[in-house]
């Protein structure tokens, strides 16, 4: 076998050790979500309206806590390429030590005043109440979720993703069973629908936390774990550098979140099912984006190494090995959206109307991820260069782009919810033309290297 073979052979295995684990956290979440989806559509057809309207605003605030925690990531992993292990300590102490505070003001704001936040997206009278008993009940969420992003990074940047796969078993296990005894009241139960939803989901986080505290503490190969005494002198200043490249990050998912949001709105205003339609198909095609998505992490994380040690065929490599993989994922969602998609939207309803209506959606999306992996993949190419801006610059176009896209096709051409699908391929299209000429840019004329 040629060095050549061998080195391109090394990237996709060096992914694939971190992608894998990662992938099954992100399938068994998602297959816990697809679940929950069935139970809430066949408890009640409005419930996915529901699902559509809570989902949007409550990922954005939870995706900012995620996203702040990447610029300890990227630092961390450099210095790991690196090899300064003072400065790797340094990061994660800060990480572990200071990344609770935003979610803890998160907590107070979806416990006391989700009712506005609902109203200002266009909510129904209907739907609102409902809403609302979602995110009161399944709020306390985010008192525990600051941490789990820190073991999150901790685990991944140590190449040692597997306990990510167990975490997410058992609490997606956890959510399946409480789900279905809360929502329709089994054993003695009430049922409690919505709300019964939001409780199962909130203890099931809190058990996988408790899992996943155990793992931090026991497992013998977390090489960027800190020790007691680097976490008891963490320095908050350390905490704000690693978050003003996670900022970035945490407003484009933001602005990324609110264009979703936006759309919602548009939904709303077009028919009171075409929230739940949206919700339906992107539920099917974050099975992919999830794997993608894996990915997406894993080429940030070796990206980043590949930076701190000025090593250019790494990062190129790298890139271009994830975007082979992401092709494969994309070619089988394109092949299920031909050959079963009727089948696979009569999962989540028995509205004949729906199913009817929906099916060609599918086809739209998987051709939709051509363009989408890109700007995943290409995407954390660029934020493991350290910079983070310009995907959050990029976004911020985006966001007004398919806001704009969105009403001009759903309205003034009268596509309706074809006009909203249509919106999402175009931006994902254009902004990945606009991410890959920076990628290539840093390739060839970036100092790093």
């Amino acid at each position: 076998m040629s060095e050549k073979v061998k080195e391109i052979k090394g990237y996709f295995l060096r992914l694939l050790a971190i992608a894998v684990p990662l992938i099954l956290s992100n399938l068994i979440n998602q297959a816990q979500m697809l679940i929950d989806r069935i139970f809430w559509g066949r408890a009640n057809a409005l419930y996915m309206s529901v699902l559509g309207n809570v989902s949007a605003p409550l990922w954005t605030t939870m995706s900012v806590c995620f996203s702040i925690a990447t610029g300890a990531s990227i630092l961390i992993s450099q210095n790991v390429g690196a090899q300064n292990k003072a400065r790797v300590e340094e990061y994660s102490g800060a990480l572990l030590a200071y990344n609770n505070i935003l979610p803890l003001a998160l907590f107070f704001l979806w416990s006391l005043g989700p009712a506005a936040i609902f109203r200002m997206m266009g909510v129904s009278d209907t739907l609102l109440p409902l809403c609302v008993d979602y995110a009161r009940y399944s709020s306390p969420v985010f008192l525990v979720l600051g941490l789990g992003c820190s073991f999150t990074v901790i685990f991944q940047t140590s190449n040692h993703t597997k306990h990510l796969a167990i975490w997410s078993a058992i609490r997606s296990i956890t959510n399946i069973f409480l789900d279905w005894v809360l929502i329709f009241g089994k054993f003695g139960f009430p049922t409690m629908g919505v709300k019964g939803a939001a409780i199962g989901t909130a203890i099931a986080e809190y058990l996988g936390g408790a899992y996943m505290l155990a793992a931090f503490l026991k497992s013998s190969r977390l090489p960027t774990r800190p020790s007691l005494k680097t976490l008891k002198g963490a320095k908050f200043k350390s905490f704000l550098h690693s978050a003003r490249l996670g900022i970035n990050t945490a407003l484009e998912d933001f602005f990324w979140n609110f264009g979703n949001i936006a759309i919602i709105r548009i939904l709303n205003s077009i028919n009171e099912l075409a929230a739940g339609i949206y919700s339906i198909i992107f539920g099917v095609e974050i099975l992919a984006v999830v794997i993608v998505g894996a990915l997406g992490s894993a080429t940030m994380t070796l990206g980043s190494e590949a930076v701190g040690k000025s090593d250019k065929r790494q990062f190129i490599g790298v890139c271009a090995a994830a975007y082979a993989l992401c092709l494969i994922v994309i070619l089988e969602m394109l092949a299920a959206s031909i050959i079963a998609p009727k089948w696979i939207i009569s999962v989540f309803t028995k509205d004949k109307s729906v199913i009817e209506s929906s099916a060609i959606y599918l086809l739209f999306i998987s051709i939709n991820l051509f363009a989408k992996s890109g700007n995943i993949i290409i995407g954390n190419g660029i934020r493991a260069s350290g910079d983070t801006r310009w995907m959050f610059f990029t976004q911020i176009f985006g966001t007004v782009f398919i806001i704009a896209c969105a009403c001009f096709f759903a309205f003034t051409l009268r596509l309706g919810v074809a006009g909203v699908f249509l919106a999402v391929i175009a931006d994902e299209g254009v902004r990945c033309v606009i991410n890959f000429a920076k990628y290539l840019r840093i390739c060839k004329k970036s100092p790093l290297f």
